[in-house]
This record gives structure tokens, sequence and C-alpha cells, in this order.
């Protein structure tokens, strides 16, 4: 609520002449983004009408907790949303003392900030300062990030992180580029400004995969017959050998693992989708409505794959008729 009243429309901040000059022309882009985002079926709200500048770097900070020999999320429940596997905190030292708590319990911990969040259409989620990255990449960010999070006010499964988080993952990346590549005369550097958000999420796509490399490893190991002793230690090397080929400057543990995974789990099977869909958003979506809860067989179902495969085959058939 503190936040919300800090809120000014995105119409009085492009007007008002101290508004930095870099910022007014990424705000000034955000009802193109909305707009195309609907044409492609994402659902129209009166989200990011508004602008708020933070005092600090992040919206939030996200704290997560896993088993320190198996990946097994601690789950919080809440009414409407189900369970998650990780709390947002507004207030950093708030995040500290609960990580510390949860430490305390032998779990592995992780804690970062985030510079967006949803609040899946129960508030009118504002564009944050902290959603503007400060290098050359930050238009194409700002588009994905704004996709991203459109997505969660459109479909949402209640307990499934793994699926709404990824699912959201692959919107936003296909859309922002389709956004990005729809010519347009009027704006000369829009071609300049892909090319630098695709070279970072290129970066981004390859550290991505070694932790997803990193994950499975380890989940070998953890699966293994192997002694505790063992697997502590064979897991100390695992992580210190990702930090160092990553330059690291953060702990990393089966948390902070988990939590990649779910942004990134079976892309491949939503493309699959979509193209059996015949590449229309439209038929994509419908086919995705036809999903439930009921669908999934436990909270924070990893296997996604699992669940898509019945629609591959539903609108491939559908788009035979």
């Amino acid at each position: 609520m503190s936040i919300l009243q800090h809120a000014k429309p995105l119409t009085e901040v492009l007007r008002d002449e101290r508004t930095n000059p870099r910022i007014r022309k990424l705000l000034a882009e955000i009802p193109a983004v909305k707009a195309f985002g609907e044409r492609h079926g994402l659902k129209p709200t009166t989200n990011y009408t508004e602008y708020v500048k933070l005092d600090r770097p992040a919206a939030v900070w996200v704290v997560s907790a896993s088993e320190r020999l198996r990946f097994k999320s601690k789950e919080w429940s809440f009414p409407f949303i189900g369970h998650v596997p990780y709390l947002g905190w507004f207030d950093l030292k708030s995040a500290q003392d609960f990580a510390r708590e949860l430490e305390g319990e032998g779990l592995d911990v992780d804690l970062r900030g985030a510079g967006a969040y949803s609040t899946l259409g129960w508030f009118r989620d504002p564009v944050l300062s902290s959603m503007i990255a400060h290098g050359e990449e930050a238009r194409g960010e700002l588009v994905n990030v704004v996709l991203h999070e459109s997505v969660h006010a459109t479909f949402y499964i209640a307990g499934q992180a793994y699926f709404n988080e990824s699912l959201a993952s692959f919107v936003a990346d296909r859309l922002t580029d389709s956004y990005f590549n729809v010519p347009d005369a009027a704006d000369l550097g829009k071609e300049a400004d892909f090319l630098v958000y695709r070279k970072a999420r290129e970066q981004s796509e390859l550290a991505e995969k070694k932790f997803r490399d990193t994950y499975l490893r380890l989940k070998e190991l953890y699966d293994s017959a192997k002694s505790d002793q063992e697997k502590f230690t064979g897991k100390a090397g695992i992580l210190k050998g990702l930090r160092e080929e990553l330059q690291l400057k953060r702990d990393v543990n089966n948390a902070t693992l988990i939590q990649f995974e779910a942004y990134n789990t079976d892309l491949a099977d939503f493309e699959a989708v979509y193209r059996a869909c015949g590449a229309d958003w439209q038929r994509f979506w419908g086919a995705l409505r036809t999903i439930s809860e009921k669908n999934f067989s436990e909270s924070q179902q990893s296997d996604v794959a699992k669940i898509l495969a019945p629609l591959k085959v539903s609108c491939g058939s559908a788009a035979q008729l």
C-alpha cells in the first residue's frame, strides 16, 4: 500500500519536465507494450498505467528455502494463490531476519532482490523504477518484464510455481522478440536496442544452462546411494565449480538452483504447444485454459511436460479439422 500511495499516473510523469529524459522515453513505450501483449492474448488490465520511483534497488526481497540434500522446497500457503515456494518481503532487514530463521532450521536458504512483482490482478500494479535496468539493455528488459508480469495476471494455477513462472518466461521471451521485430520506420533505434537486449539475453541463457546442468548433477548425486557425508562433500565441490566458472559473487545452494529451475522448466514443451496451435496465440491461450489445478498430481509439480503433452495432441488435432 505504501508503494501504491506513491504512484503517479504515467501521463503526469511524462509531462513533468523534471523526469529524467531516459526514464521518460522508456515509460512512454509502456502503453504500446501493453497493447501489443493484449493483441496476443494477454488480459487487458489497468496495470502499468502508473509509475513509482523507489528509494531502493529492488521492489521486494525474495526468500526461498530447500532441504540440503534434496531439491524439496519449503512451502507456504495463502488463500486464493495456494502453496508457494518463496516469500517476498518489502523490507530487506525483515527478509534477512526470516532467512536466518530458516537457516536455523537446517535448510539451504536463498535471498535475492526482485525488481518487479505481480499481484495477479488483485491490485493495480505500477511500473517501478527497479524494473528499469541501468545498461543499454534497459528497453528490451522493460518490455520483457511488463509482458512477464502481465502473463501472471492473465493465467495462473494456484500452487504451481514451476508452471506459472515457466509459462511467463516463455510467453514474455517470445513476445519480446516479436515486439521488436515489428518494423517501425519512425523508431530508428529499435533494431539497435533489440540487438543489445538479445546479446544480454544470450549471456543470461548461457548462465542459465550452467545452472541447469548443476541442478541435474546435484539431483543425480542426491538420488545416489552415497552416504550423506559423501553427498555434502560432492555438493560443495560442484557448487564451488559453478561459482568459479560464472564468477559469482553470491552464495549458491539448493534453494538458488530451484528458483532458476522454476523459471525455466520445460520451455521447449511450451514452444511445442505453441507450434501445435499453428503459432496462433489465441489458440495457444485457449488450449492452456483447458488446464486447471486438477491436472496436477501434487503441489509445485516440476514435471510440466506431462501437463502440456495432451495439449500438443489436442491443439494439433484441432488444426487438422
